[in-house]
């Protein structure tokens, strides 16, 4: 009898004990730091994700604050140095912030569609009254790519571009950075770039289409004459050395989102009416994105 006492007592005592575990998070993580980076300027960005900050503050029981900063490198930091303890980064800036960390992030969640996709394209875009209509015609002309840390504004434009016989270097004019998707955009419209390497989810749904929503744009001014494979969606990612219970009542805090504020989701997600929640994803699938980054300053040390 005395045993099954004892067992009964233990029982309790570790059902105690795993309730109060549950909340040690809590008493060193009075404040969660979500990054976010730069595809669009700080003002629209922080205001897309005012509802989701509160959103997570009243999920999570602690404070929360949008982190963001004027270059993707600079939320890959903030992740390296304990700065954020999460981010939504685009497939390559994972892939940076894996090599950054010696493998101390790792990727969470990635958005899906009504279709069951979780992808997306870079593209090559140009004013349409331009007369570009191809690569081809963009010899000796600039293109402008978003930033040395993105995904759809670098990396995958720059490593198809190469594989497909064109080498930027020498086959454009110029290649500078642009800072940002939107600024690449803005510069073509302006006439500041021929071309500009940003991202569609679909022909309706991208940044030159919310950006034309905003007012940023006039709507039909913008046509894209080169399309990527498809290129998994970034990952929300969180760091290795997290608590298991914060990790995961993160991770169940944006499951949920679609269903318990889907006016949020609609806002982090620009509207795209082909959102449809997340999935789980892990390393291996992004290995080849951090793989094609390999190559891509393999190409750059060599000049």
């Amino acid at each position: 009898m005395k045993n099954v006492l004892f067992t009964a007592a233990a029982l309790v005592s570790l059902g105690l004990g795993t309730a109060a575990h549950a909340q040690d998070w809590k008493q060193s993580y009075k404040t969660i730091r979500y990054g976010v980076t730069s595809a669009e300027n700080e003002k629209d960005r922080l205001a897309r994700y005012k509802g989701f900050e509160a959103y997570l503050e009243k999920q999570l029981g602690v404070d929360v604050e949008i982190f963001t900063a004027g270059s993707y490198d600079g939320v890959i930091q903030a992740l390296a140095a304990d700065q954020v303890e999460f981010a939504a980064l685009g497939s390559s800036a994972y892939a940076a912030a894996y090599t950054e960390t010696n493998g101390a992030v790792e990727p969470l969640l990635a958005q899906v569609d009504k279709e069951g996709a979780s992808g997306y394209y870079s593209v090559v875009s140009v004013r349409c009254d331009s007369g570009y209509k191809s690569i081809d015609d963009l010899k000796g002309k600039v293109l402008a790519f978003a930033d040395p840390d993105s995904t759809s504004g670098y990396a995958v434009p720059y490593f198809n571009l190469v594989k497909q016989g064109y080498e930027p270097k020498s086959f454009f004019s110029a290649v500078p950075f642009s800072g940002a998707h939107e600024t690449g955009v803005r510069g073509v419209f302006n006439k500041q770039y021929d071309a500009a390497a940003t991202y569609i989810n679909t022909e309706k749904s991208g940044i030159p289409q919310r950006m034309e929503a905003k007012g940023m744009i006039p709507a039909g001014q913008i046509c894209q004459i080169w399309k990527s494979p498809e290129i998994t969606n970034g990952p929300i990612t969180t760091r290795k050395n997290l608590p298991a219970d914060l990790v995961a009542a993160v991770k169940t805090a944006l499951k949920d989102l679609p269903k318990n504020d889907p006016e949020v989701y609609k806002e982090i997600t620009s509207g795209d009416e082909t959102a449809n929640g997340y999935i789980d994803v892990d390393h291996k699938r992004y290995e080849w994105i951090v793989e094609m980054r390999e190559w891509l300053r393999k190409q750059r040390r060599q000049g």
